[in-house]
């Protein structure tokens, strides 16, 4: 399948979250993954971010957004430190029709080593099929106090930018004045903000509008698009956010 080129910037609509989450964050009509792959499509989303099994029987050319294939998973259901390791090759998600693939690496954790390994190694790989790479880069593990503070979501920056990402997902640091430092530390790196929790419309917005402030190139959100009562405009205010 064909791929559609990913643009580096703006809105990514995130719903890779059935696997870690199970069922829980879904309600009657947002459990159907035919639902939010619609929403991508009629806001016109920049990207849309799927793990294989959702894009193996529902994403096709003729959804007309690209996709961001996620090539490793875990459940919540083991309690120990976290690890999450590759689960699709990129070949297969380059046969799903990925315009980009991602991983997640928890910087921090006892198995970092295992992760960062990985990811080195298919960084390499979709460099061959010409596809970015975009990390979510989430330090967590019984060393990391709060995955949220300033210098802990700096360093995560810098995790990416020294692996060789095209993109980094990070969460919002606790302290505002810190966002123009945990661009810098990207270096050539675009940051994404992750959108995390569901927030109040409003509360999320305004997150939103500091970040593009401060050099952010967009942000990739699920929770506080498909669980609101108006998901189309609120994507479509959020893109007239992000430009």
């Amino acid at each position: 399948m064909k791929a559609n080129k990913l643009r580096l910037h703006g809105v990514y609509l995130a719903y890779d979250h059935g696997m870690e989450h199970g069922p829980s964050d879904f309600n009657e009509e947002n459990v159907s993954p035919r639902f939010v792959i619609d929403l991508a499509r009629k806001a016109e989303v920049d990207a849309i971010i799927l793990l294989k099994g959702v894009a193996k029987a529902y994403y096709d050319k003729s959804v007309g957004v690209p996709l961001i294939l996620k090539l490793n998973q875990k459940t919540q259901l083991f309690k120990g430190e976290p690890v999450s390791l590759q689960t699709c090759s990129v070949k297969e998600a380059v046969r799903l029709g990925a315009s980009a693939v991602g991983y997640t690496v928890y910087a921090g954790s006892r198995y970092e080593s295992l992760m960062l390994k990985e990811f080195g190694r298919i960084e390499e790989e979709a460099v061959k099929y010409g596809l970015p790479v975009v990390m979510w880069s989430y330090p967590r593990g019984k060393e990391i106090k709060d995955d949220e503070a300033p210098e802990v979501v700096a360093y995560a920056a810098r995790v990416a930018m020294e692996m060789g990402a095209d993109v980094v997902k990070l969460k919002y640091p606790t302290d505002e004045s810190a966002l123009g430092w945990v661009v810098k530390s990207a270096g050539k790196t675009k940051v994404f903000l992750s959108g995390g929790k569901r927030l109040g419309d409003e509360g999320f917005e305004e997150h939103v509008r500091k970040v593009i402030a401060a050099g952010f190139s967009g942000i990739a959100v699920g929770r506080n698009v498909w669980q609101s009562s108006d998901p189309i405009n609120r994507l479509k205010k959020l893109k007239s956010i992000t430009g």
